[in-house]
Parts: structure tokens; sequence; C-alpha cells
């Protein structure tokens, strides 16, 4: 039986175990990183019957533990509903604050990239073709800004 718990153990507090921290320390840092991203009390659930936006939910509370000072999301929000897709953007917002680290979030989700980003980059044909803070890009004439946007309706 692969609790979720177990699930954080296996792939995450193993490095905690490797610096010689009592289990407790680790239980009780897995349990607040579960807190932080709405997912308190939910230690015994199988990964199985977590939805696909408690799975989002869990990889970042995986991610927390590690206190980092840079957070790499890649299409955090694909498959996700627009509820959902809200509440994991709150989420990367509140976490970063929390962690007072940076984040790099790799998207097509314009709405998603918009919420989170102060600053935005178009990578086209294997290039970084225009990086600008956000307002500088959403009012861009690049063409294939201009093409991206219009195609996502964000306007």
């Amino acid at each position: 039986c692969m609790m979720l718990f177990f699930f954080f153990k296996q792939k995450t507090a193993y490095e905690i175990y490797q610096c010689d921290w009592s289990s407790d320390v680790c239980s009780s840092d897995l349990a607040d990183a579960l807190a932080m991203v709405g997912l308190d009390g939910t230690q015994e659930l199988l990964p199985s019957s977590l939805s696909g936006g408690m799975r989002k939910r869990a990889a970042l509370a995986r991610l927390i533990c590690y206190r980092p000072r840079l957070l790499l999301y890649d299409e955090p929000t694909a498959g996700l509903d627009p509820v959902s897709s809200d509440q994991i953007n709150q989420l990367i917002l509140q976490t970063q604050k929390e962690l007072n680290a940076t984040s790099l979030v790799v998207t097509h989700d314009m709405r998603s990239a918009i919420e989170v980003g102060d600053r935005l980059a178009l990578h086209h044909e294997g290039q970084i073709v225009f990086i600008a803070p956000k307002e500088e890009f959403i009012r861009s004439d690049h063409p294939v800004i201009r093409s991206f946007m219009e195609s996502a309706e964000v306007r």
C-alpha cells in the first residue's frame, strides 16, 4: 500500500534523512508543505485517489520541502479545468512569496502566464525571440506574439 506520505518520503524526505534529521522533523516538514498547498490531512490517501489538481499540488508540496530559491514549473496548468488552473496559479504566487523565491514557468497557457508572470518571454523556433515586462509583452506588435495572443484570446 503506497500512501501519499510514503510517496513524499521516498521522493523528498530521503535527502532530509541523509542529513540526519529526525523523522519527526521530516514528518512535520511534509505536513507543513501539504498544508501550504491545501492538502492537509491527505497523508493517508493513495496517489491514485488524487484528482489532477491535487496531484499538481502534491508535486508542489514535494518541491516546497526543499525550500528552493528557484522554482521551475513545466506546464503547471496543463490538463486542468479553469478553476483548478486558477488555484494552481494562486499557489505558484503564494509559494514564491512564502519561500522568497524566483519562479520560472514554462507554459502555453497565456492566461496563466499573464497571471503569474512579471516578465514574459516567447520561445519560437528554438530561440527566445522576445522578452519584456508583462505589460510591454502584451502590447508588443511582434507578429508571432500577436498571433499567439489572438489565438489564445488574451486581450
